[in-house]
């Protein structure tokens, strides 16, 4: 993944096993088939359904799954109910504090919960909960609300019932996992801005961010969670209430653009399916004399198939990628960004000498990777570089989770497409439009507000 990227805030997974096997290393699993939601922290809670109620035991901290979990932190985590967390921070500071779960002991028990997404209304949550005296460590909004789901299940008969509470105050785009002493309950925002899917696996029921999480410990696809939907699972079996499910509904294009795995389905879509279309309707857009078409490692090399796939151009392997460099973070100045860049990637000059390359990727952030990548490309002897990229020019913030910078760092914001075109040095730009998505999911109700400025929840 290279640093002029959009992030994904984080990616959830938890699950209970009513046979009482070990689940621990499921969910190491699982949580590593979701790493590329999130790379900075990851963690996981467990429990035994059988044991001492408020008897969690927690692992989590800075770094790749693989990083924070060994073989003795799985042998020593015991339990068959247990929920994990992929952290990419969007709110809340890049500090072990705010990994997650937010693990939490109160006078009726304990929880452990994980969220992916955005409370837009957290610091109003925030402070009624201080001027009832609940104290606050961090500026987490899963830290708010764990509290808030605290604080309403101390007054219910369950957890079920505080969860639906809190649900009615919140606003912004999240998908939530609640693990009590006996229970794992998942919520998801009424407009399905964030994803989550439910599988079953044996004895066991299991919720994720992606579907890919269930193909790593071998589960099946049940089907997704709706929009406002609330599920239970106990020791005898599956609940639902809908009653906060919503007519509007507005699903996070992005997700399909870059952030799932190609091999993940969401809402009915199968992820490569969209990304082959909207490479399809990239090459219908503008028609480009080329030699061959190749993608930007790994974002762009399916919309790229689909755009070979409708212009008849080959489709090609241009650039080497370098598997075994680390995670990335966001690189202060340019200097290190063109570091990162390249030794991430290499061009395979046999490929693209004397070559007029359509180049395909999901985005244009800033710009700078971008104009390095047609840098590197000339100099690997490219006679010419056309431009396409697989969504519309990044014009306005994200407040649902998704960390688009600011206004002014997002290239497309104060340039128009002709400025963009000539700043990273390409000899054509053209970007899908936003009518394209329908070519991509069909009629699915999108949230498209970094495009648009239309924002589903205020």
């Amino acid at each position: 993944m290279l640093d002029d990227k959009l992030h994904e805030e984080c990616g959830v997974f938890g699950i209970y096993a009513v046979d009482g096997r070990e689940v621990a290393q499921d969910i190491y699993f699982g949580l590593t088939a979701l790493q590329h939601r999130g790379q900075e922290a990851a963690g996981m809670a467990v429990s035994d359904t059988k044991g001492a109620m408020g008897n969690l035991t927690v692992k989590k901290a800075m770094g790749l799954v693989n990083e924070v979990f060994h073989k003795n932190d799985l042998e020593s985590l015991h339990g068959n109910i247990g929920v994990g967390h992929v952290r990419y921070s969007t709110t809340g500071g890049s500090v072990p504090e705010n990994a997650q779960p937010m693990a939490m002991k109160y006078i009726k028990g304990s929880l452990a919960l994980v969220h992916n997404g955005n409370i837009i209304n957290a610091d109003e949550l925030k402070q009624e909960q201080m001027n009832r005296g609940m104290p606050h460590y961090t500026s987490s909004d899963s830290e708010v609300l764990a509290y808030e789901v605290i604080s309403n299940r101390v007054k219910t008969e369950s957890i079920e019932e505080a969860v639906k509470l809190s649900a009615n105050k919140l606003k912004g785009g999240y998908a939530v996992i609640i693990m009590s002493p006996r229970k794992l309950v998942g919520m998801r925002d009424p407009f399905g801005i964030k994803p989550l899917v439910l599988g079953k696996c044996k004895n066991a029921y299991v919720l994720a961010s992606e579907s890919a999480a269930f193909t790593a410990i071998g589960a099946e696809f049940v089907r997704d969670v709706e929009p406002g939907e609330i599920i239970s699972i106990t020791q005898d079996g599956l609940s639902s209430d809908r009653s906060l499910c919503g007519q509007k509904k507005a699903h996070c294009i992005f997700e399909y653009i870059y952030f799932a795995r190609n091999d993940s389905f969401m809402d009915g879509i199968e992820v490569h399916d969209a990304r082959i279309n909207a490479g399809r309707a990239l090459a219908r857009k503008v028609k480009v004399d080329a030699d061959i078409v190749v993608g930007v490692p790994d974002s762009g090399l399916v919309a790229a198939e689909g755009y070979a796939l409708e212009s008849g151009i080959p489709f090609a392997l241009a650039f080497h990628k370098n598997s075994y460099i680390g995670r990335s973070f966001i690189k202060p100045t340019d200097e290190e960004r063109r570091t990162a860049v390249h030794m991430k990637l290499s061009v395979l000059r046999s490929i693209v000498e004397n070559k007029d390359i359509v180049l395909i990727d999901d985005s244009i952030v800033r710009g700078t990777t971008m104009k390095q990548l047609i840098e590197m490309l000339r100099k690997a002897g490219a006679k010419s570089v056309h431009v396409r990229i697989s969504s519309p020019p990044f014009l306005y913030p994200c407040f649902y989770g998704t960390d688009v910078p600011t206004a002014g760092q997002l290239i497309a914001s104060h340039h128009s497409s002709e400025e963009v075109c000539k700043n990273v040095g390409a000899d054509s730009l053209e970007y899908l439009d936003v009518e394209d998505f329908k070519t991509m999911v069909g009629d699915m109700p999108l949230c498209t507000a970094c495009f648009t400025n239309e924002y589903p929840v205020k």
